[in-house]
């Protein structure tokens, strides 16, 4: 083996002995980085849509056909496209990284490898859904199944982060059958509430480009079908928070899911009544990645997980014998 062979093994064994085996601030971070990035990403996603920017790169990959960057003749639009796309590449640095800092648990914490995974592979089909999205000149269900499956991957990074805290998932239910069919029935209403706004939002004057066509929907109509399932989110939880009181269950996450609808059902009310104003529109998107991401809270508060005191030894054990 020669000098440079040996150095190169000498650098990767100190690689992968660096490599965390159990959960540590650096998983933690990483864990909340992922998350926070996919919730940016919402917001800025919004924000190339509310101020007319959508096409403020007209191509793709590069944002123009000389340039992956925006020029100084493209402007304000060009600048913020092309800032939402970077956002791209912070996250794809952040989900390697997540993936690589949980690698050395894989044979015993398998959910931390499919969850980091899945983000992983969700990059190249989100940046290819994006180039459609622009290639189709902003098509309104282009746009909207961009949204949703941003939408998947916070519940995606929800999860990994309640792993990260709680533990592996348990075996048993930790609350009362009744309770958990009725949470499922309320985190089902959520996902409706969040189809039927994409197509809501499809409808109305946010097409991201002010000759890109909507999608033929009426946007009065819509904003009426839109309340229905968002009001029925509301009684659900109204009665999921009586459960929790009455039955003393934890009510952390309810409570929180509760607040997060109250405060969504202000912004969309408002946002009706005052013409869709911009930074409403967008603080609404933002909002509904956090109704999904306190919903997903409270599901996985159905199952008595394995605490992660209890699950670290094992871990070490594991690491040891690779």
């Amino acid at each position: 083996m020669s000098n440079a062979q040996v150095g190169a093994t000498g650098v990767l064994n100190r690689a992968w002995s660096w490599l965390p085996t159990t959960v540590d601030r650096r998983v933690r971070f990483i864990a909340w980085a992922s998350f926070v990035c996919q919730v940016l990403l919402i917001g800025t996603g919004g924000a190339v849509r509310l101020t007319g920017s959508g096409l403020g790169c007209p191509t793709w990959p590069r944002c123009t056909a000389d340039s992956f960057v925006s020029t100084p003749e493209m402007g304000v639009h060009g600048v913020i496209e092309f800032g939402n796309r970077l956002l791209t590449f912070v996250l794809t640095l952040v989900v390697i990284l997540a993936f690589l800092l949980v690698l050395r648990m894989r044979t015993v914490r398998r959910d931390f490898f499919w969850l980091t995974l899945v983000q992983g592979l969700s990059i190249p089909f989100q940046a290819v859904l994006g180039g459609i999205t622009v290639l189709t000149g902003l098509n309104p269900y282009i746009v909207g199944a961009h949204f949703v499956v941003s939408i998947v991957l916070v519940a995606l990074t929800t999860t990994l982060l309640w792993r990260v805290y709680r533990g592996p998932r348990g075996r048993h239910a930790a609350t009362p059958r009744g309770y958990g069919r009725l949470v499922h029935v309320t985190a089902a209403v959520v996902g409706v509430t969040v189809i039927v706004g994409v197509l809501t939002t499809g409808s109305g004057p946010h097409a991201g480009d002010a000759a890109t066509p909507r999608n033929g929907l009426d946007p009065a109509i819509m904003d009426h079908v839109h309340s229905w399932p968002a009001y029925a989110t509301l009684a659900l939880t109204l009665a999921v928070v009586a459960w929790t009181l009455r039955a003393d269950l934890p009510r952390r996450f309810p409570l929180a899911l509760l607040g997060v609808e109250l405060v969504q059902i202000a912004v969309g009310i408002t946002q009706a009544r005052t013409g869709l104003p911009p930074l409403l529109v967008g603080s609404h998107m933002v909002l509904a990645a956090l109704l999904v991401a306190a919903t997903t809270a409270v599901v996985l508060s159905l199952r008595n997980d394995q605490a992660p005191d209890e699950v670290e030894p094992i871990v070490e054990a594991a690491a040891v014998r690779a």
